[in-house]
C-alpha cells in the first residue's frame, strides 16, 4: 500500500525553492482529476502527488520543524491516498453566497452516502464516507466529505481493458451523473489501480 513517509517530505527550506514548480504541477492534476456534477459538487480524485502537496502546504503555512508535528499531517493526510484497489475523493459542495449554502446544505442531508461510481457493465459501487470522523448531522450536511470508492477486481481489469466509468449522485435534491469521463482523466484515475 502506497504511503507517503517522512523521507518523502521535503525541509521547509527545500519544499520554498521547489513549491513554484510543485504548485504548478498540483494545479494543473487537480484540475484533471475533478470530475463536477452539476454546478455546486466537485469531486476531487486524490493521488500520492497531491496529497504530498497538501502535507507540504500545511508544514509551510502552519511552520511546523518537529518530527511529532510532520508526523501528524501524515497521520492526516495519509488515509487519502488510493491504495490499489479504490479511489479516493474529497467531496465539496460548493454555493459562493452563504445563505443559499446554509439552506442547500440543510437539504443535502446524507448525500455523501448517495454518491456512486459505475464501471460499464458491472454493477454500481457506493461510497464509503467520511471513515475519521462524522461530518453531518441529522439537520445539515458538511460542505467537505471524503469519500473511498472500493473496486472488485472485475471492476479494475474492466477499467484497464478500456471500460469507461459513470460518476453520480442519487440524493433526491441533488441527482446528477456524468456517463463519460475525459479520457485524460480516466487515464489519470487508472494509475490508481496500479
Amino acid at each position: 500500500m502506497p504511503k507517503i513517509t517522512r523521507d518523502q517530505i521535503l525541509t521547509l527550506e527545500a519544499y520554498h525553492k521547489a513549491r513554484p514548480q510543485i504548485r504548478d504541477q498540483a494545479i494543473v492534476l487537480r484540475k484533471l482529476r475533478t470530475v463536477a456534477l452539476g454546478e455546486h459538487l466537485n469531486l476531487i480524485f486524490e493521488n500520492e502527488f497531491l496529497m504530498k502537496y497538501q502535507i507540504q502546504e500545511m508544514l509551510r503555512v502552519e511552520k511546523v520543524f518537529t518530527e511529532e508535528g510532520m508526523q501528524d499531517e501524515l497521520d492526516a493526510y495519509n488515509p487519502l491516498v488510493p491504495d490499489g484497489s479504490n479511489f479516493k475523493a474529497t467531496m465539496m459542495l460548493e454555493y459562493p453566497n452563504e445563505a443559499d449554502r446554509r439552506i442547500a446544505l440543510g437539504k443535502l442531508v446524507n448525500i455523501e452516502h448517495k454518491m456512486f461510481l459505475q464501471v460499464e457493465g458491472q454493477a454500481r459501487v457506493y461510497a464509503i464516507a467520511d471513515e475519521d470522523l462524522q461530518r453531518s448531522t441529522e439537520h445539515k450536511t458538511s460542505a467537505v466529505h471524503f469519500l473511498r470508492y472500493e473496486l472488485t477486481m472485475d471492476m479494475k481489469k474492466a477499467l484497464q481493458a478500456g471500460a469507461q466509468m459513470m460518476i453520480g449522485c442519487e440524493h433526491p435534491e441533488y441527482p446528477m451523473h456524468v456517463e463519460t469521463l475525459a479520457a485524460e482523466t480516466l487515464a489519470s484515475l487508472l494509475t490508481d489501480l496500479s
